[in-house]
This record gives C-alpha cells, structure tokens and sequence, in this order.
C-alpha cells in the first residue's frame, strides 16, 4: 500500500502496520501452533502471488483476510453455523474495532467467509480472490507453480506445517460429527463421509425434491 512500512517475513515484503500487528497476535491467540502457521503461510503465500503477478491489492486487507480465516478451526467447535461464517463474523469486527471502514470489513468478511470455496472466491474482488489463493494453495496446492520453489521452502522452514493434513482433518471430521446439518454443502461433507462412522448430512436433492411448490 502507498505509504505503508514494510518489512520481510520469511523472504517475502509485507505491511508493518498496526493492524496487521494485532492480527497475527489474534492469530496466535486463537490458533494452535499448527494452525497458526497455516495462516501465516497462507498470508505470504498471498502476498507473494500478488506480487509476482503484480496485482493491485490493499495489502492490509490480505493480511487480515488470511491470518484470521481460520479462528473458529479447532475440535471444540460447535457452531452454530459455518465455522467460516463465524470467523468471518469474527474477522470484521476486529476489522471495525481496528477502525477499518464498511467496505474493507466486508472485503474481510468475503475473504474468510469464502475461503473454502474457491470455485466462488478465486473470482471475486481481487482481495477476496487472493485470500482464497494463498489458503488454497498452503492446504491444497492450488497454483502452487506460480512461486519459484525456494521461495516456499523458505515459508515452509520458518512456518513448519507441523502435522497440519492430519490435524486439520480431525477438526472436519468433529464437524461432520457433531454438526452434519452444517455440512451438506461444502467440502466438510467429504470427510464425514470417508472419516465418521454413521455420518449422514441432509440432501440437496431432497431439498429441491421437498420444495413446498406444486408443479
């Protein structure tokens, strides 16, 4: 951003700002160690995909967006709704509490809220598109070419992924258990059908089948 002091993180220039301060202490707050790398990885990984693509893009928003998409991942969660639409609920107030006005909070509240759904997020607002790509790419390897391998090497060794395949699919698969009907949807529902003994979600087919309309 124009104006903004920068500094480097594990090879890559981001903002030194306040905000972004406070959210990685958030972060660190809310995650467990593993988790937290996650989302500092998916920060860089971000950063960097706009950088070497050189896309216009509110740095700060990116930071925020990232570091604070999974605040609600743990295998405590019990809802009630989407733990994306939680954290996304949780994101943007910090955003508004930090002094961020209406239009970077919803940026913010996109950019969680969508995180899982790149089909949706890789194609709106560039914020939102990158937030979706760095996360994708550290959980999925999505455009994982796009960055020269060295420079995720470098990520990776200052923020170890710490067993994070393993321990991220505990925490859907206590999701799909103890809250199938929050899962029919998304990508939760692959879990609790290979993973949880007994799981069953409601149907989308059902849904448009038992829609109260004649026809």
């Amino acid at each position: 951003m124009p104006g903004t002091d920068n500094r480097v993180v594990a090879g890559v220039s981001v903002p030194d700002t306040p905000i972004v301060d406070a959210a990685l202490a958030y972060a660190r707050q809310r995650c467990e160690p593993y988790l937290f790398n996650h989302v500092v990885r998916s920060w860089l990984f971000a950063t960097r995909l706009g950088q070497l693509q050189n896309i216009t893009h509110d740095a700060e928003v990116v930071a925020v967006g990232t570091l604070l998409h999974d605040i609600t991942l743990n295998e405590r969660f019990t809802g009630p709704r989407r733990f994306e639409v939680e954290a996304a609920d949780l994101a943007s107030s910090f955003a508004r509490e930090s002094g961020v006005d209406e239009r970077r909070a919803q940026l913010i509240w996109d950019s969680v809220a969508l995180n899982s759904t790149p089909s949706i997020g890789l194609y709106k607002e560039t914020e939102v598109a990158l937030c979706t790509a760095g996360i994708c790419l550290d959980v999925i390897g999505l455009q994982y070419d796009r960055i020269p391998s060295k420079e995720i090497d470098k990520i990776v060794a200052e923020f170890p992924r710490l067993g994070m395949k393993k321990r991220m699919a505990g925490c859907f698969c206590h999701i799909a258990k103890v809250k199938p009907e929050l899962t029919y949807d998304n990508f939760v529902r692959d879990f609790g059908e290979r993973f949880v003994e007994g799981y069953k979600a409601p149907s989308s087919v059902d849904f448009v089948a038992d829609a109260p309309f004649p026809e």
